[in-house]
Formats: structure tokens, sequence, C-alpha cells
């Protein structure tokens, strides 16, 4: 698998995220792209100067999943949106490698925090059903997932609960805000080691496919 910039001219590709878009989010949040009008529409403003839209692909060019990320606050913060997984490819890991690709996309971008809402249509946690005022954050404070509700996916990614909206996507029905620290010193330090890593990974890849021969110009060449 690996992971690429999708870009306006990758049709075929644009088409199949439409489609996931559509399929993946028709249960439980049905309004959110409802036809695949709606799905295009959201792939084309991935497009956007302020935006990060990143596909990953299997070696025969399957689509496998997309997250994007979307500039805010000068920069300092991005917001995760929209992250999806093909329903063939769920649970290998695929969304945990997205999330992380994103992370390194925005602290190469001089980002601080990243952050993601997730929505609670049909009850899935403890604050899902409820008149949360006039203590949204005692609620909050006292979370429970009920029936496998992604908010603890993030966790496990490091995200932590920093909010919630109440009746955000109607009465009863919040959305829940996580945000992970991108670029503290301690963090700057991790991420430049694990991008280092990478990059070596990736040269050392395209020394194998070239045989092994590298060729340095001498001086005056």
């Amino acid at each position: 698998m690996r992971i690429i910039d999708l870009h306006p001219g990758y049709d075929q590709i644009i088409q199949h995220i439409a489609e996931m878009l559509v399929d993946s989010f028709n249960e439980h949040s049905p309004d959110a792209w409802p036809t695949m009008e709606s799905a295009l529409e959201e792939v084309g403003e991935s497009f956007g100067e302020d935006r990060i839209s990143r596909v990953a692909v299997d070696d025969s060019g399957t689509v496998m999943g997309w997250a994007g990320a979307i500039k805010t606050y000068d920069g300092n913060v991005w917001e995760l949106h929209p992250l999806v997984v093909s329903a063939n490819a769920r649970g290998h890991s695929i969304g945990r490698t997205l999330v992380e690709d994103i992370e390194n996309q925005v602290f190469e971008r001089g980002g601080l925090t990243l952050w993601v809402g997730c929505d609670d249509e049909d009850g899935l946690t403890s604050v899902g059903g409820l008149d949360l005022y006039p203590n949204p954050l005692e609620h909050l404070s006292k979370i429970r997932n009920l029936a496998g509700h992604p908010y603890e996916f993030y966790q496990k990614l490091g995200f932590v609960i920093v909010g919630i909206m109440p009746d955000a996507n109607g009465p009863g029905k919040p959305d829940i805000y996580l945000a992970k620290r991108i670029s503290g010193s301690e963090e700057r330090e991790v991420r430049e080691e694990r991008l280092r890593n990478r990059r070596n990974k990736r040269n050392k890849r395209k020394i194998k496919k070239s045989g092994g021969a590298i060729c340095q110009l001498s001086h005056g060449s």
C-alpha cells in the first residue's frame, strides 16, 4: 500500500472515493453524503489551496482509503476531514495509517494541532440521545462508548476529547471534538525521527529497485 496526493485528474480514483463516502456513511450519518453528486463535490473541495487530500491505494491502484485536512487558525490548527476506508480494506490499519500520514503532512506545514469532530447521531455513546443542557461538559466528562462509536479509535491514536457541540446534527445528536498536539518540543523530535526513518526506507527501496547501483558525480563532471 502507498499513500499519495489526490489530484483533480485522477478521475477513476475520485469516482471510487465518492462511492466510498456514500456507502460508508449511509448507515450512521445518512445526511453526510446522500448522493454521488454531494460526494463528488466533497472530493472536489479537497483540492482547495488550504486543504490536504491523500489517498491510499494498493499495488494495483485500487482505492483503499481517503483522508483530508482543512487549514484553520492561520495554519496553527488543522481539521481532519474526512476519513473513510473501503469496506473491503477495514481491519488492516488503513485508517490508522492515513491519520498518521495526515499528522505528518500537518507537521511539515508547521501545524500545531490536529482536531476531528465525531458525530453521534445514533446514540452510540452515553452523550447521544440526550438533552445535554445546561451542563454539557458534565455529561462529556462521564462519556461511555455504548456501541462501537469511533471516538475511541482516535483516543488510541493519541487524540483527547476537548469538547462537545450539543444538537449539532439535530436534537440529541451531538458532535464530539477530539484534538492532538502535533508539534510540541517532544512531539517534534519524535516526528522528525520518524520522518527521517521513513525517507531512509524509501531511499533503500529505490536503490533495491535499481539493482543497487549508485552513481556519484565527481567534481568537474
